[in-house]
C-alpha cells in the first residue's frame, strides 16, 4: 500500500471527485480524518499540507479532496451550492469506510470548509472531534466578496468573479441556497469536541465570527489564536503552527489504543516525499520526530538536521554512560551536560585522507559534570566518557550495506 495515492470518490451528482489519501509512515492510521479545503480552494493549497503533514505525523490518515468544480474533481462549480458541499463530504465519509471499515472520527475545514465541517458533523457516524480554521459563523458571509453583483447575478443567474487571483463562475443558486443553511442551531446540537483556530488579523473572515461560533458552542470547546496569521495561512509557519495545535488537540479527545511493538525489519524509518522539501518523518521505534535542514539551505526547519541527530547520538550515549557508571559506584553525580559539535576540518598529518577526501569529520564534545563529585572522580568520569558505544562505533570501523526493497508494503 503507498503512503500517498490519489483516489476517486463518486459524489451524489455523478461525478469523480478527486482526493490525496495521505497516510502515516508505518501504514496504520489510529484514526482518519476529511479535510475540507476553503471557498474555491483546493486539496493543494499549502495549510492543508501542512496542517495534513502533522496530522500524519501523528499517526492519523488525512483524506483532502477537492469539492465538485474545484481542483481536479468533474462539474461546475457555479452549479454547487453549500448543500452539494456537503453531499461531497458524506461521499468523502462514505468511500472512507469503504477503504477502513471506518468513518472518519475526526472532520478538518479551512474557511467555508469550516462551516461545512460542522453542519456535516452530525450526519456522519463516528466523528469524534471537529477543527474549524478561519471559519465563518454563517456560511452565507462568504457571499460579501460578491454582494455588489447581486443584481447582475439575479439577472444573469452567473457571474464571474476573481478570488484569491483565481476566475470563478458563481450561479444564481448558490446565492440562494445557502441562506437557508442557518448555523446557530447546527452548533449547539454538535455535541462534539470543537476546537476554533483563527486569527485576530483575519480581513477576509472577521475574528467575530470564531467568538460567536465558541459562544453558541456548548463545552468541550477550545480556542486558538492565529496571532499574525492572514485568512490563507500564507505562511508556512502559521499553518505549521495550527497543525501542530490540532494533532495535539485532537489526542484528548481521540486516543489512540495502546500500541503494541511493531514487527518491522529496521528499528529505523525515514519517510521522505516528493513535495517535502528535506523534510523527514523519523520514525525510531514507538518514537516519532521531524528531520529537515536550514532554511539557509533550502529547508523549512521543522526538525534538526541529520548531522545534529548524529551529535545528539553521541551526546546521549555519553550522558546514559556517565550516568550508568556513576550509579554504579554510588557517586553523587547530579547531572550531566554534553556538549557537542559537528565540523569537517582539514589535517595534512591524516596518513589516509588523501585516499577520499581532504577533509576528515571531527566532534568535539565538552563533558560538564555536576555535583560534590572529587577530583579523582571526575577525571575518571571524563575518561569513561570515551567509552560510549556510540562514541566507540564512530572510532571504529563502519559497514553500510544499502539494498532495495521491491515490496512497496514493506517500504
Amino acid at each position: 500500500m503507498k503512503r500517498r495515492q490519489k483516489v476517486r470518490i463518486k459524489s451524489p451528482g455523478g461525478h469523480d471527485l478527486v482526493g490525496l489519501l495521505e497516510l502515516p509512515i508505518d501504514l496504520d492510521p489510529y484514526a482518519v480524518a476529511i479535510f475540507a479545503h476553503c471557498f474555491t480552494c483546493n486539496k493543494n493549497f499549502s495549510a492543508m499540507r501542512y496542517i495534513s503533514r502533522a496530522l500524519q505525523a501523528n499517526d492519523i490518515a488525512v483524506l483532502r479532496f477537492d469539492f465538485t468544480g474545484l481542483g481536479e474533481s468533474e462539474g461546475e462549480f457555479a452549479d454547487t451550492t453549500f448543500g452539494s458541499n456537503l453531499e461531497d463530504l458524506l461521499a468523502a465519509a462514505s468511500f472512507m469506510e469503504s477503504r477502513f471499515g471506518d468513518r472518519p472520527k475526526l472532520l478538518v475545514g479551512h474557511s467555508l470548509g469550516g462551516a461545512a465541517v460542522i453542519h456535516a458533523a452530525n450526519m456522519i457516524d463516528n466523528v469524534q472531534a471537529v477543527v474549524s480554521v478561519g471559519a465563518p459563523f454563517e456560511p452565507y458571509h462568504v457571499t460579501h466578496l460578491f454582494a455588489d453583483r447581486r443584481e447582475e447575478l439575479e439577472r444573469d443567474g452567473r457571474i464571474e468573479v476573481v478570488i484569491g487571483g483565481r476566475k470563478i463562475s458563481i450561479g444564481k443558486d448558490f446565492m440562494q441556497e445557502i441562506r437557508s443553511h442557518s448555523s446557530e442551531e447546527i452548533i449547539a446540537n454538535l455535541d462534539k469536541p470543537l476546537l476554533i483556530l483563527h486569527s485576530p488579523q483575519d480581513k477576509i473572515v472577521e475574528i467575530q465570527n470564531a467568538a460567536k461560533i465558541y459562544h453558541s458552542a456548548f463545552h468541550p470547546k477550545s480556542f486558538i489564536s492565529l496571532h499574525g496569521a492572514d485568512h490563507l495561512l500564507s505562511s508556512s509557519d502559521d499553518a505549521l503552527y495550527a497543525g501542530e495545535v490540532i494533532a495535539s488537540w485532537v489526542r484528548r479527545y481521540i486516543p489512540p489504543e495502546e500500541e503494541s511493538v511493531i514487527e518491522t525489519r529496521s528499528k529505523v524509518a525515514v519517510r521522505l516525499d516528493d513535495d517535502d522539501g528535506y523534510s523527514a518523518q523519523v520514525k525510531a521505534g514507538m518514537h516519532k520526530m521531524m528531520m529537515d535542514e536550514p532554511r539557509a539551505v533550502g529547508g523549512k526547519n521543522m526538525g534538526a538536521d541529520p548531522y545534529a541527530y548524529l551529535s545528539a547520538a553521541l551526546a546521549g550515549c555519553t550522558a546514559m554512560t556517565l550516568q550508568m557508571y556513576a550509579q554504579a559506584k554510588g557517586w553523587p553525580l547530579e547531572e550531566v551536560i554534553i556538549h557537542v559539535d559537528h565540523d569537517k576540518k582539514h589535517y595534512e598529518d591524516c596518513a589516509v585522507c588523501e585516499e577520499h577526501s581532504s577533509k576528515i569529520d571531527q566532534f568535539t564534545k565538552q563533558i560538564e559534570l555536576k555535583g560534590p563529585l572529587s577530583p579523582e572522580q571526575r577525571e575518571r568520569l571524563y575518561a569513561i566518557a570515551d567509552r560510549c558505544p556510540v562514541h566507540q562505533s564512530l572510532l571504529g570501523k563502519i559497514v553500510i550495506k544499502s539494498s532495495p526493497i521491491e515490496d512497496e508494503s514493506i517500504s
